[in-house]
């Protein structure tokens, strides 16, 4: 079952980021990476910005987890994780169908670009790859991240999308 997630979830959401962001650790570079991925004051701060997070339940419990964020003139795909013991089982692919179609305007996700695992995955359901120029002006428009991150992410568009400005 999809649902969207409430307040009762949170520590449930802090789990599942700090779990499946185990996969990141040798990957992307030493310097933006915490043992604790995310810690609670910081996923505190992602929801109060706007990020509303979307959970696949199986037998009660939160498995995966997918964060909608409008900023500006699109939305924003934030903190897509599943529980490390339930990947690779179609539910990112559920999550990100479901979501997509509550959306009406264009669709951006950002990942590490050394997590080709991510970048595979969102292109398996439709999207591409966006040049280095467009996603430094995309990261800089719609997210609030520092310069760091910038330069070792990427970011991915739908391949039908409306062009965004």
């Amino acid at each position: 079952m999809i649902r969207k997630c409430c307040e009762s979830d949170f520590e449930m959401i802090y789990s599942i980021i700090n779990d499946a962001a185990q996969a990141y650790k040798g990957v992307i570079p030493a310097d933006r990476w915490n043992d604790e991925y995310m810690n609670m004051t910081e996923l505190l701060e992602e929801i109060e910005s706007g990020v509303e997070f979307w959970g696949f339940e199986e037998n009660g419990r939160l498995i995966g987890i997918m964060g909608l964020q409008p900023v500006q003139d699109v939305i924003l795909i934030r903190h897509a994780y599943v529980r490390t013991i339930h990947r690779n089982k179609g539910i990112g692919g559920k999550l990100l169908e479901h979501l997509r179609s509550l959306i009406d305007r264009p669709i951006l996700m950002g990942t590490w670009a050394d997590a080709h695992w991510a970048i595979r995955f969102y292109e398996k359901h439709g999207f591409m790859l966006v040049s280095k120029e467009e996603k430094d002006k995309l990261l800089r428009k719609y997210w609030n991240i520092p310069e760091r991150q910038i330069e070792t992410s990427v970011v991915l568009k739908e391949r039908n999308s409306r062009s965004v400005k």
